[in-house]
């Protein structure tokens, strides 16, 4: 088990990204939460198995979002488990 820690920016707030990624996030059997940033990106945190936080990192990245994508940054750590879900803060 793997927590992925991405920050997304681009047009990504008030466009249902959240929403999206929190979909995608359980057909891939993760835990954790996206949110809005006072800075107009969306943070999300991710748990679970390395590829399918690899392949959410994927999705994010791939074009096909709400919204405009300019980058993603990421920071891969160990789990640190207790999440419940995936949701949006």
């Amino acid at each position: 088990m793997i927590r992925l820690t991405a920050w997304v920016r681009g047009r990504v707030q008030g466009v249902g990204f959240r929403w999206w990624t929190r979909a995608r996030a359980l057909e891939l059997g993760l835990a954790g939460w996206a949110a809005n940033l006072s800075d107009g990106r969306v943070e999300i945190v991710a748990e679970g198995p390395r590829e399918s936080c690899e392949s959410l990192l994927g999705l994010l990245r791939g074009g096909d979002t709400p919204g405009r994508v300019d980058g993603v940054t990421e920071r891969w750590s160990d789990a640190k488990g207790g999440l419940m879900g995936f949701v949006e803060r």
